[in-house]
């Protein structure tokens, strides 16, 4: 049964760390974040991570590699940005400097931070 006020969520988890810039495993963390999406969707609510509004704004704006000043500019902001739309901040995975900061953007607009599916 979906809830009668379905949430927003955004799913916060590393992205970059622990790849050593390596292609694949940044797949395999968005793949992570994915799947947890897709439990957080079957719940009845609406899941969203910054690496699906970021990521197409880096490549559109030029960006030549990860890191680069466009990269900077645009990746953890756009999910900053995201987290204004959020009702709660969902922290999976592993270290993560970026994943830690957006629970600390989440705390600091008063949303909801959860680190597991069943404190939602």
């Amino acid at each position: 049964m979906e809830p009668k006020n379905p949430l927003m969520i955004l799913v916060a988890g590393p992205y970059r760390s622990g790849t050593n810039d390596d292609s694949a495993l940044f797949q395999k963390n968005v793949d992570h974040m994915k799947e947890i999406a897709l439990e957080i969707y079957k719940s009845g609510h609406l899941p969203v991570l910054g690496e699906w509004f970021a990521l197409p704004l880096i490549e559109t704006a030029g960006s030549k590699e990860m890191g680069d000043d466009i990269w900077n500019e645009l990746f953890h902001p756009v999910a900053v940005r995201l987290i204004s739309k959020c009702d709660v901040v969902l922290r999976i995975g592993g270290p993560s400097k970026g994943a830690d900061y957006m629970i600390d953007m989440g705390r600091e607009q008063g949303k909801r931070i959860a680190f597991t599916l069943d404190e939602i």
